[in-house]
């Protein structure tokens, strides 16, 4: 009887500690996705912005992408500095996905640039919200703080495309 109390004990703390270790494993891996998915995503947002400052001549455009510019890469910057801490990859390029809006992009002229990008500003950013929001309630306390410091930016940056969306929207 003392026996099957000691083994069903044993049994029992190998199972938690090896849940413990599943779970510690998948929080590793949501770190891994968010820095990669972050990362990404601050790429694209330089990119297109950089393409915004070569093809619209409008100055709030102009003004727009350079703040994006300016934020996406200091965030980027910051996130860099945390995965490496954490031996973390970070991403070196935008997601297919990005970059083929990209490409739609760079086909366009004018107000339908202006337009477009405004509207792909919105959809990437609302995206950015969605991954920041759920990185902030993350056990790493690293990242969590990240994404809570960059999330205001994030709507920030969602508020600016949904008016340059109002103003350059075809009538």
């Amino acid at each position: 009887m003392k026996t099957t109390k000691i083994l069903l004990a044993g049994a029992f703390l190998l199972s938690f500690g090896g849940a413990c270790g599943t779970a510690m494993a998948l929080d590793k891996v949501d770190a891994d996705d968010f820095v990669e998915d972050a990362s990404a995503a601050g790429i694209a947002e330089i990119e297109t912005g950089k393409l915004a400052l070569q093809k619209s001549a409008a100055a709030d455009v102009k003004a727009y992408a350079q703040q994006i510019i300016d934020d996406h890469r200091a965030a980027n910057k910051t996130l860099a500095g945390i995965a490496q801490q954490k031996k973390l990859k970070v991403s070196t390029d935008a997601e297919l996905m990005s970059k083929a809006k990209a490409s739609i992009l760079k086909q366009r002229d004018g107000q339908s640039f202006n337009e477009a990008f405004a509207e792909n500003q919105i959809t990437a950013h609302e995206k950015a919200i969605e991954l920041f929001n759920e990185a902030a309630v993350s056990d790493d306390v690293e990242l969590a703080a990240f994404a809570k410091e960059t999330l205001p930016k994030l709507e920030h940056h969602l508020h600016m495309a949904q008016e340059l969306a109002k103003t350059y929207k075809k009538k």
